[in-house]
């Protein structure tokens, strides 16, 4: 039987909620493991069932869909350039271990390749990877790229992610109600976005700097 999003709804219904998907989404970078698309997608799914249920007009006790876009979009960024400024001071240290490591040295090629060429789309599809936002972050700030070539992108990088998911859990909280349903159904679309965006990352050809 699916069940009403009743166990968020204390927190849904608190200005906290804004607070908490802006730590959650910000340390995830730190912590994968975080459920920071998760949370974001019921506090929309949250806010869509109870705007269906007042009739169309949605009460001041719901996420505003706008601020909560833009909350996590912002944390999404301020994240990345924490990793991409810890990694930036890294040292020789870091840079040892990002050359024992074959994905990460792999990432450094790509990555570096697509900044020089001023197409940062590898970014942006990082962001939906599992994992992938913090392997970009570090090894953009391990080497050295100038934060003009990687800020703009990891800004549509986090807007397209917050955008995407809060889009799930509004219009799957519209068709289905806010239910754990609703839920589950906008992060099957939300794991499949990260397989697909893993799976575009693995066939970007490889690309050495020449300098």
């Amino acid at each position: 039987m699916v069940e009403s999003l009743g166990s968020i709804g204390s927190l849904v219904s608190s200005p906290w909620i804004y607070a908490l998907v802006a730590v959650s989404v910000l340390l995830d970078i730190f912590l994968p493991v975080l459920p920071s698309g998760v949370l974001v997608i019921a506090a929309a799914t949250a806010a869509a069932g109870s705007g269906a249920a007042a009739a169309g007009r949605v009460p001041q006790d719901v996420p505003d869909i706008l601020v909560l876009t833009l909350c996590a979009a912002t944390a999404s960024v301020m994240g990345d350039l924490a990793v991409y400024r810890l990694a930036w001071r890294g040292g020789e240290r870091l840079d040892r271990a990002i050359a024992r490591s074959r994905r990460l040295t792999t990432a450094q090629e790509r990555l570096g390749g697509a900044l020089a060429r001023g197409g940062g789309a590898l970014v942006v599809l990082a962001r939906f990877a599992p994992a992938g936002r913090s392997v970009v972050s570090l090894v953009a700030g391990a080497a050295h790229r100038r934060v003009r070539e990687f800020l703009p992108w990891s800004a549509l990088a986090g807007l397209a992610w917050a955008v995407y998911s809060v889009a799930l859990g509004y219009f799957g909280g519209q068709w289905l109600g806010a239910t754990w349903l609703a839920t589950g159904v906008s992060l099957v679309a939300l794991f499949g976005a990260g397989a697909g965006a893993a799976f575009l990352m693995r066939r970007q050809p490889r690309t050495t700097e020449a300098s």
